[in-house]
């Protein structure tokens, strides 16, 4: 359980007790995080959210800097007390809303100002408020995000032996992910798109499967891209899960890796039953209709093997190059395999060695060489 961790930092406050001023040229961008969180209010002002469970939404937005000196598909951060922005991730306000209604106001200027564009990020287990957030800040700005980043924060406790008390609290998020991307949609948003990671998934398939009992899966057409990160997610489960919704008009695509030791874990806690995002037999899925990466051979300093598709430089940029596109998608899979070859051919230097991805497709597998 030590080693099963979706995140972990030694210090959680986001808002440092003391700021450090910096020019602008220290930073390499500023992002205004949109949250929506199930999660109930700290008792540490600097904490701003809990692990601990709310009975109702809350909504915030948060200012990110990202410093000059960050490293693609790092996150660099400061340890407890002094923050120096030129240096570290830093939060520099956070601000809350009274109800959904002034957040939906602030949200549709914003999404507005954006190109009619939203991304949900919705995170997995054993992560705290500040993890998340710092999360989509790092990948809102490594991929590029042209459109409005949205954070769904479920109440996580952050704790490796809290995995059942997530597993539930993920479970008891998914009527309030469900509201919450409809109030994107009907805030101006012309496109939602969605990333999930490992618990996520849970909370996410769950959400989209109540859209499509009520006849609504893609949010009126508005649902773009839906990327499933390690899914920590029973197959059976997932198998049912689609079941319900029907194959996707537009293919979600699932990164799944063979050597992910947060998913072999949980596969053991669950009774030795696989996981989507480890799973060995991707024809079976792409066939429900996805997109199915396989980035096992791919490297990244975790040592779980579990944050790859924010970790790895190629692959964040490859999910910007997604998220970023015009809207249209090839059921075979060719436009996928098409940007991992460019993205390959420009930033193969960041690989010690050579490196392939698997991409299986409801009509075909591609092999992608990347590395040199």
């Amino acid at each position: 359980m030590v080693l099963a961790g979706c995140a972990g930092q030694p210090s959680h406050e986001l808002i440092g007790a003391t700021t450090v001023t910096v020019p602008a040229s220290a930073l390499a961008g500023s992002h205004q995080i949109f949250v929506a969180t199930t999660r109930a209010k700290s008792k540490d002002a600097r904490q701003v959210f809990s692990g601990e469970r709310s009975d109702h939404v809350a909504y915030a937005t948060v200012e990110m800097t990202v410093p000059a000196v960050h490293k693609i598909g790092q996150i660099e951060r400061a340890n407890r007390g002094v923050v120096d922005p030129a240096k570290y991730f830093t939060a520099t306000s956070v601000s809350g809303y009274r109800d959904d209604a002034t957040f939906s106001n602030a949200l549709r200027a914003d999404i507005a100002r954006r190109g009619g564009r939203a991304l949900v990020f919705i995170h997995g287990y054993n992560t705290q408020f500040d993890d998340a957030v710092y999360r989509i800040t790092q990948i809102a700005h490594d991929a590029n995000y042209k459109g409005t980043p949205v954070l769904f924060t479920w109440a996580s406790a952050g704790r490796t032996v809290d995995y059942v008390y997530d597993n539930n609290s993920a479970t008891e998020a998914r009527d309030a992910l469900e509201e919450t991307l409809r109030l994107i949609a009907d805030s101006g948003a012309k496109r939602v798109d969605i990333v999930a990671h490992s618990m996520g998934n849970w909370v996410t398939m769950e959400a989209l499967r109540q859209l499509a009992i009520t006849h609504d899966r893609d949010l009126d057409g508005k649902l773009g891209d839906v990327v499933l990160a390690s899914p920590d997610i029973d197959v059976d489960v997932f198998k049912s899960q689609m079941r319900r919704y029907g194959k996707p008009d537009r293919p979600f695509v699932v990164f799944a890796s063979a050597n992910d030791r947060a998913l072999q874990i949980s596969g053991l806690i669950a009774g030795r039953r696989p996981r989507l995002g480890d799973y060995a037999d991707s024809q079976e899925i792409a066939d429900l209709g996805i997109v199915v990466a396989d980035i096992s051979a791919v490297k990244v300093e975790d040592r779980l093997n579990h944050t790859k598709f924010a970790d790895n430089p190629l692959l964040v940029q490859m999910l910007g190059e997604r998220l970023n596109s015009d809207g249209t998608a090839n059921p075979a899979g060719d436009e996928i395999t098409q940007r991992v070859n460019t993205l390959a051919q420009g930033l193969g230097q960041t690989f010690a060695s050579a490196a392939e991805i698997i991409i299986t497709t409801p009509i075909n597998v591609v092999k992608v060489a990347v590395g040199q």
